[in-house]
């Protein structure tokens, strides 16, 4: 199965229910459907489709990982920034860092591989998922992320993506 939504509803938490819950919660977003991305370079060749020009905008890449302690960890970065596993790890504080297989990625977060996303953490919360992100995301405006499928995308204002998190219980660690 691929990640889009043709098959959310083998998640344990569809895209459409996710939004829904933003819904409720009255936290605002703008929704794009677009191909399957899989991969930054895909994502920068069809972003002018819903970028609002002029908006001070932070576009996301994804990195599931886990440690030799078998801990996991969800790292969001600016999709432009380089990264080294092996310093990340050093900055971190917590050795070797490697991806995570297909599996731990379902089984901690719930979703696939393509459509890994802050919002991922609804579930990763509950699976001891440690969530770091890139300090970037605090002087922007506007962050665009996959809602758990990757051929959909959501802005989020930053402060309701913040609300998001204090709203599913994740202590978000910033990464200068």
């Amino acid at each position: 199965m691929d990640a889009s939504s043709a098959f959310q509803d083998t998640l344990p938490l569809s895209s459409d229910a996710l939004l829904a819950q933003l819904d409720d919660w009255g936290l605002a977003y703008r929704l794009y459907s677009h191909v399957p991305l899989r991969t930054v370079e895909e994502s920068k060749a069809v972003e002018d489709q819903f970028m609002v020009p002029g908006e001070n905008a932070l576009r996301l890449k994804n990195l599931y990982l886990r440690d030799k302690k078998k801990r996991n960890y969800l790292v969001t970065l600016e999709q432009s920034r380089e990264i080294d596993l092996k310093a990340l790890g050093a900055e971190l504080g917590v050795g070797s860092l490697s991806f995570g297989s297909a599996d731990r990625l379902m089984q901690n977060l719930g979703i696939r591989p393509g459509a890994v996303s802050p919002l991922a953490m609804i579930n990763g919360v509950q699976n001891d998922v440690t969530f770091f992100m890139d300090a970037a995301a605090q002087k922007a405006d506007v962050i665009y992320m996959h809602p758990l499928v990757n051929d959909r995308t959501v802005s989020m204002a930053r402060g309701d993506l913040l609300e998001f998190f204090d709203r599913i219980g994740c202590e978000v660690a910033w990464l200068p």
